[in-house]
């Protein structure tokens, strides 16, 4: 059987959204350990207007977004997968939505923060063309976090 994945575009109220969401701080809490209180002050969802949730018949089964960081410049957040549907290259299209998405706006850079501990996602973004850079923001001097860019 094949799945057909669909692709939403919405906001944070979704209810799909909220719960791929609680998901994915559950799996983050896993990973990141003592670290987690830290980072999850800067993954509110509130006022996320711009997301992509992914359907595998009709199931919500991935999601990510972007939010204005400055002036042609989005970040990326929120990316996530069902364990059970990964590496099914649903997280790549996600990804590709959103850049499409971002540049409807006139946006010419998409910059994200992920983490050491995630090595399946900066290889994720590896591949779909994102570069590291320093650091940005809140993130500066966070060990643990790795910052990417790529210009759409």
């Amino acid at each position: 059987m094949n799945d057909m994945t669909e692709f939403k575009r919405t906001d944070s109220a979704n209810e799909d959204f909220r719960f791929l969401v609680s998901l994915l701080d559950e799996e983050l809490a896993k990973r990141d350990g003592d670290e987690h209180a830290f980072y999850h002050q800067f993954n509110k969802i509130e006022n996320l207007n711009q997301v992509i949730i992914a359907y595998a018949n009709e199931k919500p089964v991935g999601c990510g977004a972007f939010k204005n960081y400055k002036p042609q410049v989005v970040e990326i957040k929120r990316m996530f997968v069902l364990p059970g549907h990964r590496g099914k290259g649903i997280a790549g299209q996600i990804l590709q939505q959103l850049e499409f998405w971002a540049a409807e706006f006139n946006n010419s850079t998409c910059i994200l923060e992920t983490g050491k501990k995630q090595p399946e996602a900066i290889a994720l973004y590896r591949k779909s063309g994102y570069k590291i850079i320093p650091n940005y923001g809140q993130y500066e001097n966070v060990e643990n976090s790795v910052c990417m860019e790529k210009k759409i």
